[in-house]
């Protein structure tokens, strides 16, 4: 196989004293050979460290591990840490990739990366200017263990070769931490060097997966003097005496960079190595390195001199070229400069493959670099930004070096600072990103710039520092002269910050008041949006009616036709939604929300809106359509590689819907995925809450309430109930759990409560909180009346609403608060709604509950087909717990219980042979979609045989079915 080299290979020499480490080497690229049909043999940990201080030989190993593999035709990539390099944002990620990636074009990229292009490419710099998305940092290393699993896998077996990784960017750090584990099941070895005392704290994870149990991690030690001995007289001659040696071995303290050097210096002055010789060491051992070093260099001619250190600030490997330039030096001269180096010993022979240079070691470009005048180091740091920007490359090459500069008001170097900011941001490097911006205020800007810069450094820090966020914004606000657009953009990131910091009465005050200021029509509607957003999410809005009743004039008044009324019109969906309107009402304003599109990746505006329209078409009875937009608003966040908050909210709301529906196990599966995002992303605290509520009403609803207290007991889900408006309720929630457990009484006041909270709110729908139905249910055994009366206001505030499963629902809680006789009508009108609903798991609840009223009532036949049918759907939903109740009351019955009619496979068959048989007796579609409103997922997936059967298309039929209205409406 072919050997990626991403870095100059410096001169090998033997390495003493160092088998132990060898052996392990030789053993790790052993266990890394694949047997011919793929599977891998066993093997130990694929990352094998060295650990050292400077100049203990770490380089040699690496170099080691880089000609013993090429020799077994392993595939290499190697990176390496810069001192000078270390604020440039994935610089090592790209040393790994690049080189494989180099020789396609951008097409040929964009066929490799699939749809993980525009989420890496700005970050393995595959692109000359920063890409419009702004994806997250979790995405962008999701994206980057793609690609290099994808690389590791056609080119196997690979070992990837990290030097010097103290000195790595924290963005490569931080992605190669959470990738080294995945050595272990590929056909990878990592073999990383750097010192353990100058990991920054970035690394710290990456030491731990080196230190771990099974892992290969070894501490470099100093040469012996027998070492050191070896090395002198390898060079001088086996007549070097002890003494000598031994001197030599005092003076370099066993490092072996100082041994080689100090041999190979004392070789050239032609010395014995006897007695006489020593003071002459001891000065050539003084110039290896430090002060030393410089007066070595110092005697070189002028223009060597300034050829070195303009390549000790470019940073090694420089391209001499680029040194040559900004030193002002011809070729000739650059040539003469390069060729005295390298006789001293400051560059190292050869070349890397794109023509750059290096010094002999890291140690003497550091102390080049350290012993340059500061205002020559100034100097040649802005002609390298310049050099740079003037050569097109990118702006975060140009502004690493205005970093090392004083700050002095120039407009260029702002816009530099500014330019690599957006490019840091396309890659994910928000960190970065912050630190550009921050020096860019120093510079300072320009006046009528300074509002722009606070806004987009307040956009960087706001998963870093939400605090820091609001500071900025506020003094971005105080700017004169601010563009509405900007003006408008700060004040929404603002109530976002402010809301994320837990300051919701604030958010919706500051929209308020920007409204209340704004002279623009647009920009006046906006705010007002974001007031009634903030407004609505915040638990404590005493002037919730108030808001509302100000919301239905508004929307009443709107046309529509902008991005400003459609928001209006989706806030007014979800408020007639949650305050019980007629579902038309609420349908009607989410359809003249979307008439034109919403984004749920607007940077400007929020997911709240769209999310929120999409939720009130579940609540309505139109899970289609919701999952429609949800599929679509979540491959929005994935595309733009917003895989943090935004997609684990839209992943657990994703799950909700599975779970009205009935889809317990896809749910679960969703919400579970939810939660696991939510619990990697640093402040998406809401998200969770969320994904905990529907989750434990999911593993309720699958009859597993041990593993739902588990769930909240881990989490403290009763702990604290959030200022922010969660749904399903947490204190409702928990409210289930506990009657799941029986203690019912714990419940009653928790329900008590959340209904005091939701009337003041006049938010009456319980389709969205269902807080009535949960007490009647608690109250039932010890305060029938109450019950009976709270069930029947909730009935009668479903019909109010008009949707076929909270009706049904209401009215299968009133029923079994009711009992008797008197119940079996209620459960008839029951179930008959819920036929008609998407509702899955509750229908299945009311056929196992009437089944059973039927039998106590001595119905036996119809009890059977009800239980029967009950079983059906409970055992399809995955609903345990209710399944095996039918099957305990079919037995009570004396009725035993048979196998199930319908598989789950089977189900669509018999509804495609119910939907045959009415349309051959001539029923239309639309009536035939009334009758087959059920709750199976099948029903909106018929085979095409029915649709043609029925003279529609599939989509046709689906929209009939949610489209129907219930009866009586």
């Amino acid at each position: 196989m072919e050997q990626d080299l991403g870095q100059p290979v410096p001169e090998t020499r033997p390495l003493l004293e160092r088998a132990r480490e060898l052996r392990a080497l030789d053993t790790a690229l052993a266990e890394l050979r694949y047997a011919v049909d793929g599977v891998p043999r066993a093997r130990s940990r694929g990352l094998l460290a060295f650990t050292g201080s400077a100049g203990l030989g770490k380089t040699a190993l690496v170099t080691q591990a880089r000609a013993r593999a090429a020799a077994r035709g392993f595939t290499v990539f190697s990176g390496r840490g810069g001192e000078k390099d270390q604020k440039l944002a994935f610089h090592v990620a790209r040393q790994l990739v690049q080189p494989s990636l180099a020789a396609l074009g951008t097409e040929e990229l964009r066929q490799a990366l699939g749809s993980w292009y525009d989420i890496v490419s700005a970050a393995l710099g595959l692109e000359a200017k920063g890409a419009a998305r702004l994806p997250d940092p979790d995405c962008v290393r999701e994206g980057l263990d793609w690609v290099m699993t994808r690389l590791v896998v056609r080119r196997a077996p690979v070992v990837l070769l990290l030097d010097d990784l103290h000195w790595a960017d924290a963005e490569s750090l931080g992605w190669l931490a959470s990738f080294a584990p995945r050595a272990d099941d590929l056909p990878l070895l990592i073999v990383a060097a750097y010192r353990p005392d100058e990991l920054p704290p970035e690394g710290a994870a990456l030491r731990t997966v080196a230190g771990r149990h099974g892992s290969r991690s070894f501490s470099l030690e100093r040469l012996s003097a027998d070492g050191v001995a070896q090395i002198v007289r390898d060079e001088l001659g086996r007549e070097a005496e002890d003494r000598f040696c031994k001197e030599c071995w005092s003076v370099t303290g066993g490092s072996p960079f100082e041994a080689v050097e100090l041999a190979i210096r004392l070789g050239e002055q032609n010395l014995r190595g006897t007695e006489g010789d020593l003071t002459a060491m001891r000065e050539i051992a003084a110039s290896v390195k430090g002060p030393g070093l410089h007066e070595r260099l110092q005697r070189l001619d002028t223009r060597t001199v300034r050829f070195a250190q303009t390549a000790a600030v470019l940073g090694s490997p420089f391209c001499p070229r680029r040194a040559a330039a900004i030193a002002v030096l011809g070729d000739e001269d650059a040539a003469e400069a390069v060729a005295n180096l390298r006789a001293v010993r400051i560059l190292a022979d050869g070349e890397g493959p794109k023509g750059e240079l290096e010094f002999v070691h890291p140690l003497i470009a550091t102390s080049v670099y350290r012993h340059i005048r500061p205002g020559f180091r100034v100097l040649l740091h802005n002609l390298a930004a310049e050099s740079l920007r003037t050569a097109g490359e990118s702006p975060t090459a140009a502004a690493r070096h205005l970093l090392e500069v004083p700050c002095e008001g120039r407009p260029e170097a702002v816009a530099c600072l500014r330019e690599a900011a957006r490019e840091s941001l396309s890659a994910g490097a928000i960190e970065a990103a912050r630190s550009l911006l921050a020096r860019a205020l120093q510079e300072p800007p320009l006046p009528e710039d300074r509002a722009a810069i606070l806004y987009e450094l307040a956009c960087c820090t706001f998963l870093i520092e939400p605090t820091a966020t609001v500071r900025h914004l506020r003094e971005a606000l105080a700017q004169p002269d601010i563009d509405p657009d900007l003006h408008a953009s700060i004040v929404y990131t603002l109530t976002q910050a402010l809301a994320h910091t837990d300051q919701l009465a604030e958010a919706a005050s500051v929209a308020a008041e920007e409204a209340r200021k704004a002279a623009h029509p647009r920009v006046r509607l906006r705010m007002q949006a974001d007031h009634f957003v903030w407004s609505m999410v915040r638990t404590d809005d005493a002037d919730s009616p108030a808001h509302s009743r100000a919301l239905t004039r508004l929307a009443a008044q709107l046309p529509g036709r902008s991005l400003e009324e459609r928001c209006i019109m989706g806030l007014r969906a979800w408020d007639a939604m949650k305050r019980g309107e007629p579902r038309e009402t609420s349908l009607s304003f989410a359809e003249k929300a979307l008439d034109g599109g919403m984004s749920w990746t607007d940077e400007n505006r929020g997911f709240e809106v769209p999310v929120s329209v999409a939720l009130v078409f579940m609540y309505g009875d139109q899970p289609r359509r919701a999952e429609e937009l949800f599929g679509k608003g979540i491959a929005e966040c994935v595309g733009k590689g917003w895989r943090g908050s935004h997609l684990a909210l839209g992943q657990t709301l994703a799950g909700y819907i599975r779970y009205r529906r009935g889809c317990l196990a896809e749910a679960e599966n969703l919400v579970r995925e939810g939660l696991r995002i939510a619990e990697k992303v640093d402040g998406a605290v809401p998200a969770r809450w969320f994904a905990l509520g529907v989750l434990i009403q999911t593993l309720l609803a699958r009859g597993r309430v041990g593993e739902a207290r588990r769930l909240a007991d881990d989490f403290r889900y009763a702990a604290e109930v959030p200022n922010a408006v969660i749904y399903p309720d947490p204190r409702t929630v928990y409210a289930e759990l506990l009657i799941a457990e029986g203690r019912r009484e714990e419940a009653v006041p928790l329900l008590t409560g959340v209904g005091a909270w939701l009337d003041r709110r006049a938010w009456r729908n319980p389709a969205w909180c269902p807080w009535q139905l949960d007490l009647a249910s608690a109250l039932a055994p010890t305060a029938r009346e109450e019950a009976v009366r709270h069930a029947g206001d909730a009935v009668r505030r479903a019909r109010d609403f008009g949707a076929a499963s909270v009706v049904g629902q209401a009215l299968h809680t009133l029923a079994d608060v009711t009992g008797g006789v008197a119940a079996l009508d209620l459960y008839d009108e029951a179930v008959d709604h819920l036929e008609r609903s998407p509702a899955g798991y509750e229908l299945a609840r009311a056929l196992v509950g009437q089944g059973a009223a039927l039998s106590r009532a001595g119905r036996l036949q119809k009890a059977a087909d009800r239980l029967y049918r009950g079983l059906e759907g409970a055992v399809h939903c995955g609903a345990e717990a209710l399944a095996a109740r039918a099957r305990e009351e079919l037995s009570a019955a004396g009725m035993r219980p048979l196998p199930l009619r319908y598989a789950q496979t089977d189900l669509l068959t018999a509804h495609e042979r119910r939907a045959a048989e009415m349309t051959d007796r001539g029923r239309p579609a639309p009536a035939v979609a009334q009758e087959l409103r059920i709750t199976e997922e099948g029903v909106r997936r018929q085979l095409s045989s029915v649709y043609r059967k029925l003279g529609t298309d599939a989509a046709g039929l689906a929209d009939a079915l949610e489209a129907s209205p219930p009866p009586g409406r």
